[in-house]
Formats: structure tokens, sequence, C-alpha cells
């Protein structure tokens, strides 16, 4: 049975940081993607950042270049988000999803991702 579990959300204020933690277990294949969404009250999800586990390979939306960092840790089977210089519109639901193909080939589109997390809030004020 895969489990995605993610941890590290909080209340913040805004230009301050935060780190997601992203667990994956049972999970049969030995190359995947690793992905973050996200989701506010009223707006669809987003892709936010994403890594291959193969090659480290990272994606990430326009949004949040510069600012935010996807990495891996293969031992722990764990994927982290580094969010830095945080603003209110960062404010949303935190979701992993895994996925083998990289939701065929385009890694920030949630359609193709199959195992997801119950998600962890990140909240900015300004």
């Amino acid at each position: 049975r895969v489990q995605v579990v993610e941890s590290g959300g909080g209340s913040v204020q805004a230009g301050e940081s935060l780190r997601l933690s992203c667990t994956e277990s049972g999970y049969t294949y030995s190359r995947y993607c690793m992905a973050w969404f996200r989701q506010a009250p009223g707006k669809e999800r987003e892709g936010v950042a994403a890594i291959h586990n193969g090659g480290g390979r990272t994606f990430y939306a326009d949004s949040v270049k510069g600012r935010f960092t996807v990495s891996q840790d293969n031992a722990k089977n764990r994927m982290y988000l580094q969010m830095n210089s945080l603003k209110p519109e960062d404010t949303a639901m935190y979701y992993c999803a895994v996925d083998q193909d990289c939701s065929g080939g385009y890694p920030l589109v949630a359609l193709g991702y199959i195992y997801w997390g119950q998600g962890t809030q990140v909240t900015v004020s300004s």
C-alpha cells in the first residue's frame, strides 16, 4: 500500500521561510517523480515543483522560481520544498504526489498523479 505523507506547514509572515517534507512508502517503482502541488480556496490545484529521483532533474512553476527549491533524500524516500521569501499569494494547502511517469512527461500537471498525500497548510500573512 502506497502512503504519501506531508509535514512542515505553518503560519509565517511575508518574507519568511518554511520547509515542507514529503515521505513516500510502499511505491513499487525505484524511479519516479515526486511533486508539490498547492490549492488555495476557490482556485484550481497548481503544480509548484517536482523532482525525478533518477537523476535529480527539477521542475518549477514560474511563480516560485528563484524562491523555492525542491530536493530529495533517496535513502529516506523523502522530498523537501524549501520556500523562501514567502508571499501572501503562496497561502494554500500544499500536497505531495508521486508518479512513475512524471504525469506522462508533464510533471507539474496534476492529472497524471495517482498517489497523493493529505496536504499541509501554509499560511503567509502580510
